[in-house]
């Protein structure tokens, strides 16, 4: 058997279209954060008028928003692979990945998020000096304080342990043999829609995962359970094997959109959420949607973006570099406006539209005026 030359491993080149939907995707969880301050859900700080309104929008976007985040972590790290050795490799992570964790979660950023939640739930008065030594007393959702998994920047820590936990699987599929297996495969699944069938394992993992709510299957962490996200973590690295794949989510683009409006609307419709075991035919009903749904979302997002971002200028070239001191930042300086602003006497899409701009505006002149032209600082948010 032949590979196909689009295969072999560390022949890609880096493409643009997953740039673009990286940054595409920090803006849509920069506005799903700003929604959360006025959904029917516990949070940080709260607004003092809830919304019906963006209680749907948060529902719709958790389906599928850390997912698409995973997806393109997968991408990414293939290509990565592809352009260093092992060594430097991990070097990159440990530099984008844990070093803004560790600086985010000890030192200011989510320090700041949990003073200002034990203010706002009224468990603590007092400035945020006089809360930071109480910071590191407890474990955060264990009783106390200390945010173990740094608030929004546990996806930074998830990635970081993915690496290693995924590194020796990626290593064996670099082997000539495997990448025949994989051109293979590839030929079948860029075949009559049976990308589709990489639904399958999401499904699987989500019935399994569910077995145990309070611990495989716990949630917290985006609506999703951890060993979820490394199923599509993983998918995510499989699909960029082979040019075949790109191609056939591009074809694949408006029936993948399609499928996810349809089914979205089913899950609403028919009141589809987390079904206890006890009910077995409702337990595979809703898992099968939930998974399935999330999955027909990435496809026709990597389809439309493959179709038509796969273009380079210059403001990819100023948000590629950007994009994750935007997210260290985001939910911070969300949280930190949503706390001022909270009792204002006003309606909730001008509390919104106010919120998201000033935090937009805050956070795009702290990453241009100050963290790009600091060292330290840029050392300190993951940058080269």
């Amino acid at each position: 058997m032949k590979t196909s030359p689009s295969s072999e491993f560390g022949k890609q080149a880096r493409r643009d279209d997953n740039d673009w939907l990286t940054v595409l995707a920090m803006l849509c969880i920069f506005s799903f954060h700003c929604a959360r301050f006025f959904n029917h859900e516990d949070w940080h700080v709260k607004n003092n008028q809830l919304s019906e309104g963006m209680t749907l929008f948060v529902s719709i976007v958790v389906q599928w928003i850390m997912p698409l985040f995973f997806v393109l972590s997968g991408i990414s790290s293939y290509y990565s692979l592809n352009s260093r050795n092992t060594g430097r490799y991990l070097v990159n992570r440990w530099r984008r990945l844990a070093i803004p964790f560790l600086f985010g979660t000890f030192i200011l950023l989510v320090p700041v998020q949990v003073w200002i939640e034990r203010s706002s739930h009224g468990q603590f008065a007092g400035t945020f000096l006089e809360f930071y030594p109480r910071y590191f007393q407890g474990f955060y959702a264990f009783g106390g304080n200390f945010a173990w998994m740094g608030l929004h920047l546990w996806y930074l820590q998830i990635l970081f342990v993915f690496t290693f936990l995924t590194l020796p699987i990626f290593i064996f599929l670099k082997r000539a043999r495997i990448q025949e297996l994989i051109a293979g495969a590839a030929g079948f699944f860029a075949k009559n829609g049976a990308l589709f069938l990489f639904g399958i394992p999401l499904f699987l993992m989500e019935l399994l995962v569910n077995l145990q709510p309070k611990g495989a299957g716990f949630r917290a962490f985006g609506g999703w359970s951890l060993l979820t996200y490394l199923v599509v973590y993983v998918t995510g690295f499989l699909i960029a094997f082979d040019s075949r794949c790109r191609e056939a989510l591009e074809r694949l683009r408006f029936t993948s959109l399609a499928l996810g409006l349809v089914t979205t609307s089913l899950m609403f419709v028919f009141r589809i959420d987390l079904a206890p075991l006890g009910d077995f035919g409702k337990y595979i009903v809703t898992f099968f949607f939930r998974s399935f749904n999330s999955w027909f979302w990435l496809m026709a997002i990597l389809g439309f973006g493959s179709k038509y971002l796969n273009f380079n200028n210059e403001l990819l070239k100023y948000a590629r570099e950007a994009v994750l001191p935007f997210y260290i930042l985001h939910q911070t300086v969300i949280v930190t406006f949503g706390f001022y602003m909270a009792h204002w006497e006003t309606s909730v899409m001008v509390k919104y539209i106010t919120l998201a701009a000033l935090s937009f505006a805050v956070i795009i002149a702290m990453y241009d005026l100050l963290i790009k032209r600091v060292k330290v600082l840029r050392f300190l948010f993951g940058m080269k």
